[in-house]
């Protein structure tokens, strides 16, 4: 395929876009009675939302039905082609069909939407236009109408696809909001990889892991040193007599107390130790470890239970279960 010289690329490129971000803007007038009644069924439905289309919108249908799964509402996807070949029998009495075509007139559509209608269930047009086969027949309409497609020949689905998109997102959010879904709800359908860990790994799953490195108010400036140097966290918490947290000793604090001139032999640790450490209670999220630290611009916190100290949790922690 031969080059075309004359084109510019960035300006190609910003049309594009500019493009797109007008049609999803225009998206806001489609928001209707139609809308709401359609968070409203979903939100009730006692089965599943069952998402179909063909060629580039049933590929739009599969990103929708991932979005809903993982925030909380039950969906599956179906081939529109592939249902009229056996697998309407995925569809259940009690779920709802979504139809995504923008045409809302391709042959498989057409073949589709009565049986549909037959077995009786709820059927949502996701469709771009108006007066098309899909638009009259379903219960329902999300219009997503756009004015062009961003390709020049005015064919490729480029625009109606991301105003596609874009509605099967707000629908997903309006659902979100509508069943309270938190970000504790989120953590148990993503367990795994960082975004997972960000969600659900608490400081005391972190902090366990190593020994929790402490020494009395009264230990010898050597007793301090072993038990930084042996614990390889870079610091110790200071206990009193009752196990209680009396303050922390880090690397630097060493380091200052060596530069000045004193007596070593006579150096305790209530003597070097700072009285207000950066303190997190065990059961908080890593994730807010992390912004403690960037905040404070440290590398460690005590981890504590209520009041009592239970160990240390290192920026190198946080790092090797890739939450930064």
């Amino acid at each position: 395929m031969k080059r075309n010289e004359t084109i510019n690329i960035g300006q190609v490129a910003r049309r594009t876009i500019a493009m797109e971000a007008s049609a999803i803007n225009d998206l806001q007038q489609f928001i209707d009675a139609d809308f709401e009644k359609v968070v409203e069924q979903v939100a009730q439905c006692q089965g599943r939302l069952v998402v179909t289309g063909i060629g580039k919108s049933a590929i739009i249908a599969q990103k929708i039905v991932a979005t809903l799964n993982s925030t909380g509402t039950a969906a599956i996807f179906m081939h529109a082609a592939d249902a009229i070949h056996g697998d309407l029998g995925m569809i259940r009495e009690e779920d709802i069909v979504m139809c995504i075509s923008k045409s809302g007139t391709s042959a498989e559509i057409k073949v589709l939407v009565p049986l549909v209608k037959n077995f009786g269930n709820i059927l949502i047009a996701m469709v771009g236009n108006m007066s098309s086969f899909l638009a009259l027949e379903a219960d329902y309409v999300l219009n997503t109408t756009v004015s062009q497609e961003a390709c020049p020949n005015n064919l490729a689905p480029t625009t109606s696809t991301t105003a596609q998109l874009a509605m099967g997102d707000a629908l997903a959010v309006c659902l979100i909001e509508w069943h309270g879904f938190t970000a504790a709800d989120f953590a148990k359908f993503h367990p795994g990889g960082a975004l997972g860990k960000k969600l659900y790994l608490k400081v005391g799953d972190l902090s366990k892991q190593h020994q929790a490195p402490q020494v009395a108010l009264n230990s010898s400036l050597r007793e301090v040193i072993v038990e930084i140097s042996s614990k390889m966290l870079g610091v110790t918490a200071v206990l009193d007599e009752k196990g209680l947290l009396k303050g922390i000793i880090t690397d630097g604090d060493l380091r200052r107390m060596l530069e000045k001139d004193v007596p070593a032999a006579a150096v305790t640790a209530q003597d070097i130790m700072s009285l207000h450490p950066k303190l997190i209670q065990q059961d908080q999220l890593a994730i807010n470890a992390l912004e403690m630290m960037r905040q404070h611009d440290i590398t460690q916190l005590l981890v504590m239970d209520g009041e009592r100290y239970k160990g240390i949790i290192h920026l190198h922690d946080l790092i090797r279960e890739g939450i930064i």
